[in-house]
């Protein structure tokens, strides 16, 4: 299984970015099942405040199990998908510990089109006067 470039360089980032990004007191193993036909490749990132931890090696056990297609992750990691919503439709799944799923994806980019509810309801509030 080929990992694309783009799953290569967000996992190199998290490492870098989680002083920014982990600012809760989180801590635990995620494990992220890409499958791929009938090939599944492992990624295990670590988590605690301010910090993650990429690894390749098998994990004895983790704290909570991501697993999706390569081909989803690929848009989630871009920007083009949102990681809750491929839950909700159950594209992905995820089991173990929601804190530590919920903690990952601060570090997934959102996507260009969404809009916080917030000023969408200060808009249409503006409208209304």
């Amino acid at each position: 299984m080929n990992v694309s470039e783009a799953i290569q360089q967000f996992f190199a980032s998290l490492p870098a970015r989680a002083a920014s990004v982990l600012n809760s007191p989180i801590g635990g193993t995620l494990q992220i099942d890409l499958a791929d036909g009938n090939r599944t490749e492992h990624w295990y990132v670590t988590l605690a405040p301010g910090s993650a931890q990429v690894s390749r090696e098998e994990q004895r056990q983790a704290d909570g199990v991501l697993t999706l297609s390569t081909e989803l992750f690929e848009k989630l990691v871009t920007g083009r998908e949102a990681g809750m919503a491929a839950v909700l439709r159950n594209e992905a799944t995820f089991s173990g510990h929601v804190v530590l799923f919920l903690a990952f994806r601060r570090f997934l980019p959102t996507r260009p089109d969404v809009r916080d509810p917030r000023d969408a309801a200060r808009d249409h509030v503006r409208r209304l006067a």
